[in-house]
């Protein structure tokens, strides 16, 4: 019990303390070093969040959290691993804190785990083991952080699942410090290469009565992994054009500086326009930075989750392809012996089958949820730090325009005083 109050009271004063830093963070959101004119159309100054939008919902009970990635060399290898702080008010954990380390291969033997012991479940995905050639290189902060922010959000996925944070695979990888010794090994290759085989083989052959509604969701899984691909892919060539404009636009600022030295007629306005670009280009890159931390990682997220809907679906019309087998075979069978075992053997796979649909469809209508929700978010959060980037610049720009509107006398009288 003092563990759940404990976790509860932690809950209530987080939510606090967030509250009063987004006041704060929006009192000072238009200062900077050099006071500027604030918009007078501001949008953010006027906007306010929906109430609804603020509820943070009840207070979970794990928490799970993945930080201090440490680079570990060893004759044969080079890896990471990654701390991982578990709270919990859960009675199924004998304490109410735990801290383990872990590398990837840690992390592909508990989503394995998962997918072996529910099949019909939609079980999150994990970042790519290897990323492609030209966005990021293995082992850099650049790659160590956006993985490990990656894999934290996989961990919190699996506790926010119902069925799956109550896993015995995932409850020893939060708490077991002797973990490589206690972890049982994965299905093998040939294993899975027989998965595939047999994934091929009832793709060709089809099954001959799916349910519409998991014909829908086979072609749902199709569209959304399509649009969202393309979506994922325009947003990363994007940050890499913005990234190729900043910088120019860091050489482009000080120009105009190195112009005011020998224009001595223009040399106010000139030394201005350098600043202001100069802070416009500060504020892109935030922008920029921003992207590619929080609508970026959805996405792709998200381009991962298509082909997990459609492994999923496929799991699911195996099982029925393995049943409408049985049940051909048990129409032709006579003898009284042989068809006592297919009508078990039937039996079994009609349970297993219904088991997997109701499975497949309580998943699916909740990861469409989380789905929404997450991208939903990520787009807000976009939303709103543009409209802060472009009121920022908006009004450093409006304030060179009043410094050079203003009567010359008054500007010498102001520079003389």
């Amino acid at each position: 019990m003092n563990c759940r109050a404990d976790m509860l009271a932690k809950d209530m004063l987080d939510l606090e303390e967030d509250e009063d830093l987004e006041v704060f963070s929006k009192k000072l959101l238009l200062t900077d070093e050099d006071p500027v004119a604030n918009s007078p159309s501001s949008m953010l100054n006027q906007y306010q969040l929906d109430e609804d939008e603020q509820q943070t919902g009840g207070a979970k009970d794990l928490l799970v959290t993945v930080d201090s990635p440490e680079s570990r060399v060893t004759a044969i290898e080079t890896f990471i691993v990654y701390r991982v702080v578990t709270k919990t008010a859960r009675s199924e954990f004998d304490s109410c804190e735990y801290e383990v380390l872990r590398r990837y291969q840690d992390f592909l033997w508990l989503r394995s785990r998962l997918e072996e012991s529910h099949p019909s479940l939609i079980v999150p995905p994990l970042p790519e083991k290897f990323v492609m050639k030209g966005m990021v290189e293995r082992f850099t902060d650049d790659f160590i952080d956006t993985r490990k922010k990656a894999l934290h959000r996989f961990l919190n996925k699996i506790a926010e699942h119902p069925t799956l944070s109550s896993s015995r695979h995932f409850r020893l990888f939060l708490t077991a410090q002797d973990f490589s010794s206690r972890k049982t090994p994965g299905p093998g290759f040939l294993s899975r290469m027989g998965e595939t085989v047999r994934a091929a083989a009832i793709s060709v052959r089809g099954i001959k009565s799916r349910p519409e509604e998991f014909t829908l969701m086979q072609e749902y899984a199709e569209r959304f992994g399509c649009k969202i691909s393309s979506v994922d892919k325009v947003s990363r060539r994007i940050i890499k054009e913005q990234r190729e404009y900043l910088d120019e636009l860091k050489q482009y600022g000080p120009l105009y500086g190195q112009w005011a030295e020998v224009e001595e007629e223009l040399r106010e306005p000139l030394n201005l326009v350098a600043r202001c670009v100069d802070r416009c280009g500060k504020e892109a890159e935030e922008r920029l930075r921003h992207l590619s931390a929080v609508l970026v990682p959805a996405l792709h997220d998200y381009v991962l989750c298509a082909e997990v809907l459609k492994t999923v679906t496929k799991r699911r019309d195996a099982i029925q392809a393995d049943l409408e087998t049985k049940n051909e075979a048990l129409a032709s069978k006579k003898a009284d012996r042989e068809v006592a075992e297919l009508e078990k053997e039937v039996d079994a796979l009609a349970d297993r089958l219904e088991t997997a649909n109701s499975a497949l469809k309580g998943d699916w209508v909740r990861w469409q949820n989380d789905m929404r929700d997450d991208l939903k978010s990520a787009f807000i959060s976009t939303a709103e730090k543009n409209v802060e980037c472009y009121e920022k610049c908006l009004a450093v720009w409006e304030s060179f325009l009043l410094s050079q509107r203003r009567d010359p006398v008054e500007r010498q009288d102001e520079d003389a005083g």
